[in-house]
């Protein structure tokens, strides 16, 4: 790996998992000291960063992006016309049989959400999967891209929002019902159904969204 891909990926998870706060300034020789690697790949990692909208040029230098309510409504109209469109290409293209599949491990989602050590990390994995699999059917490389340069944005949204088991079971039936129209072949149910997601999630994160969380994300 190049070494401003190195530094991409590592400033790129420090940003989406908030140990990168909004606002904080990546001072050129304390970033490149901390990496290990020297100032050009830094300034070129820095670059692809501001370019996907993680950090913003100014007269402090670069500093990470704050993400507001605002951007999160503006984010989820976005997200509503890309995936509602995607699932849509993916139940006429797909396999059924891969949906089918996604769709029974979905159902499943809740023994992985609840009880007393929960193994979200293998919940997400699985959620990854059939975004995948969408990407996969669609057979449009163009929509794929821009689907996952807004993924970048939806991973911190999703850190802001509290991660309770109640919601997460919700989201798992929701996900399994996009999995269940797209292995149906029915267009026009896969969109309903991740309308119906995207609306149910963009509530979640807007009523749970609260400053202090910055705090424990980071």
């Amino acid at each position: 790996m190049r070494a401003s891909d190195k530094a991409y990926a590592a400033l790129r998870d420090d940003i989406i998992e908030w140990r990168l706060l909004p606002g904080t300034v990546l001072a050129e020789v304390e970033q490149s000291e901390r990496l290990g690697i020297s100032r050009t790949p830094l300034r070129e990692a820095l670059s692809r960063l501001t370019a996907e909208g993680l950090t913003t040029t100014g007269g402090r230098g670069v500093v990470v992006t704050d993400i507001s309510l605002d951007d999160i409504d503006e984010l989820f109209e976005l997200r509503e016309t890309l995936e509602g469109r995607a699932a849509a290409l993916a139940a006429e293209r797909g396999e059924p049989a891969t949906f089918e599949q996604l769709r029974r491990e979905l159902l499943k989602a809740p023994d992985l959400i609840g009880g007393p050590d929960p193994a979200l990390h293998d919940y997400y994995a699985l959620v990854g999967r059939l975004d995948t699999a969408i990407d996969a059917a669609i057979s449009n490389a163009y929509l794929v891209q821009a689907m996952r340069s807004l993924r970048v944005h939806l991973v911190r949204v999703r850190r802001l929002a509290a991660d309770d088991a109640a919601r997460l079971t919700a989201a798992a039936a929701e996900h399994a019902a996009i999995a269940e129209a797209i292995a149906a072949g029915n267009p026009r149910l896969a969109e309903a159904a991740t309308t119906l997601h995207l609306h149910r999630s963009l509530s979640h994160v807007k009523a749970t969204h609260t400053p202090q969380q910055r705090e424990h994300h980071g």
